[in-house]
């Protein structure tokens, strides 16, 4: 094992990073989030943002944060339960709530600190957490720092979940999941999640970063895709993906939230989120509730892109969301293929352990309603020629 406790360990588990193709490297972009990007004095096909809708540069979004620069201010100043709390703040809680349809809801300066802050207040010692074995880093982070004994499941099997929950001796148990995997775009079974989890008496976190505004009505998420409702769902969507700004809100029956609020550390002791970041997710969920066609259109993308790999003989993985991961191998074949895309004039990532597990490197391509149908009919004919 690699020694860490000198500035001579660090460099040589640095370089070992660099021999097994796992060292990261940032992109430095010349331009806003968009359909097209800039980078290194290249114009290139994004196909690598969580800007889903393409919401991120609208100017309707970027009027939302100017204005409320000038009322608010820049800064929050402070934690929500001391001055940081506005108006716009009260707000933007409040049409949450009514958008996903939750008596509650309760913002959080990003989806990692929510998730932190659900599994650590609703659990701790002598809980009990289940979680799918694919969920975000966030969900299996929180669940080791509750201090809860911690369990995970094979990826989408309720039968081995509901064995699990049926052992379970614990006072308080919590089953957490992805709603849309962020890696695999495949989707839980949160009907029949809520179902087991009533009949258990245990707890339903959802993480639905990548669901809202992608699914449901007018982008309203999982929950109303699949048209679940239960007092036992605590409920986590970000505002930084589809929604094109940034932050997250936790949403669920009016006494979790204020539990939430009263107890969640990454609430209490963070400062709370910019003004003209609950300003710019209002203008985000009426921009959805004003263009009918915005998440539609997305879903065409979708299906022109599932359609032109067809023909050309790419094989997706079966994913009918935004993300549509496409299977390589090993570490270096992915970073070589994508490189080949770039050189193509697409910027796709490639996606290699401990993002996702061993052995299963893949190039994570994201479809946005600000894509047209030549951009995806385009990356569909550079993927079977980068692949060749």
């Amino acid at each position: 094992m690699t020694r860490l406790a000198s500035p001579d360990g660090l460099s040589e588990a640095l370089a070992g990073l660099k021999r097994d193709h796992r060292c990261r490297t940032r992109r430095v972009l010349d331009s806003p989030q968009g359909a097209r990007v800039r980078e290194g004095g290249e114009a290139l096909a994004n196909f690598s943002s969580n800007d889903y809708l393409g919401l991120a540069s609208h100017p309707r979004l970027r009027e939302a944060a100017r204005l409320a620069i000038d009322e608010y201010g820049v800064g929050s100043g402070a934690s929500p339960l001391v001055t940081g709390h506005m108006r716009i703040h009260e707000e933007a809680e409040r049409r949450f709530a009514q958008f996903v349809g939750l008596p509650r809801a309760l913002l959080f300066g990003s989806g990692y600190v929510a998730n932190l802050g659900i599994l650590a207040t609703l659990g701790g010692r002598g809980a009990h957490i289940f979680a799918d074995r694919l969920n975000h880093a966030c969900l299996t982070d929180g669940a080791v720092l509750s201090r809860a004994r911690f369990t995970r499941y094979r990826h989408l099997d309720i039968s081995a979940l509901a064995d699990r929950l049926a052992a379970s001796t614990a006072p308080v148990r919590i089953v957490a999941t992805d709603a849309v995997f962020s890696m695999d775009g495949d989707m839980a079974p949160l009907r029949e999640l809520a179902a087991l989890c009533e009949r258990r008496d245990a707890w339903l976190v959802v993480d639905d970063a990548h669901g809202i505004g992608v699914l449901g009505r007018s982008g309203r998420g999982s929950l109303d895709h699949f048209e679940v409702r239960s007092p036992r769902i605590v409920y986590m969507a970000t505002l930084g993906k589809a929604l094109g700004g940034y932050g997250a809100f936790v949403a669920g029956d009016g006494p979790v939230v204020e539990w939430l609020m009263q107890r969640a550390r990454t609430y209490i002791y963070s400062t709370g989120l910019p003004p003209m970041a609950a300003a710019v997710a209002i203008a985000a969920i009426d921009l959805l509730a004003a263009d009918g066609d915005l998440v539609a259109r997305l879903h065409r993308r979708i299906a022109e892109f599932r359609a032109a790999c067809a023909r050309e003989k790419v094989n997706l993985a079966d994913s009918m969301t935004a993300i549509q991961p496409l299977a390589v191998g090993g570490d270096a074949r992915a970073l070589e293929v994508s490189s080949r895309l770039r050189a193509l004039g697409y910027l796709v990532p490639a996606i290699r352990p401990p993002t996702v597990p061993e052995g299963t490197s893949r190039l994570r391509i994201s479809i946005s309603a600000a894509h047209g149908a030549a951009d995806v009919q385009g990356l569909a004919r550079a993927l079977a020629d980068s692949l060749a």
